[in-house]
């Protein structure tokens, strides 16, 4: 399984043959050159979505169209991107699990919002999700952009996750600190991975405070399209 940062919140997993692009942020993603946005997608298989905002959503439509795959995410906006928008989507919601060629993909709560821009005003694009994803003997959860929440303690003791990718840099999600201690608190991870932080000054640049608050945890600050190897 190969996990490989695209920068902010998305990120690009190999695994069981497949290729899932998660957010795809590529227009505009400060950390991501722009000569090397065929790289970052090359070889996809599916696109999963956690929410709406312009930083997750801007390039699903476009990339879809382009590499021919299937959109995965939450019903509500699916249902509406499959009537509208000429594209294979996979609707589900929070508690349901899909095959993805291999890949079991289910998707859970997140706290956090999910509206995008219309020439009508703001529009409210589904909810929010994480996916816990399972795949070579390994769980991954990739949270999405979340805050603490209550719900952490089930999803880790019935999924229980082996592998974190936490959004903590944050301003708009928890921060490192926070990750930190849900992290410690709700799971058992042996590998953390931080995302939605370097991006932008208002967010954390670092991630020595997880690291420093987990101990005997593998923390490893991604590198852009630098593949981690698990």
């Amino acid at each position: 399984m190969n996990i490989v940062w695209l920068g902010h919140g998305s990120f690009r997993i190999e695994t069981a043959g497949q290729v899932l692009l998660i957010d795809p942020w590529l227009t505009g993603n400060p950390l991501l050159p722009e000569d090397r946005h065929a790289e970052a997608v090359e070889g996809a298989t599916h696109i999963l979505l956690t929410h709406a905002h312009f930083d997750h959503v801007i390039d699903v439509l476009p990339l879809a169209r382009k590499l021919g795959v299937p959109v995965a995410g939450q019903y509500d906006l699916m249902g509406l991107w499959s009537e509208t928008e000429g594209i294979e989507t996979v609707g589900f919601n929070k508690g349901g699990t899909i095959d993805l060629g291999g890949v079991a993909v289910s998707m859970v709560p997140a706290s956090h919002s999910s509206t995008f821009s219309t020439p009508e005003g703001l529009r409210t694009g589904g909810s929010e999700v994480g996916y816990m994803l399972r795949a070579e003997g390994r769980t991954v959860y990739a949270s999405g952009d979340t805050d603490i929440m209550a719900d952490m303690a089930w999803m880790g003791e019935y999924y229980a996750p082996d592998v974190g990718i936490l959004s903590a840099g944050g301003h708009f999600t928890m921060d490192m600190k926070a990750a930190a201690w849900a992290a410690k608190k709700y799971f058992n991870f042996s590998t953390v991975i931080p995302g939605h932080y370097r991006t932008f000054p208002i967010l954390e640049q670092s991630a020595q405070v997880l690291a420093d608050g987990l101990p005997g945890v593998d923390v490893i600050e991604p590198q852009v399209l630098e593949a981690i190897r698990l």
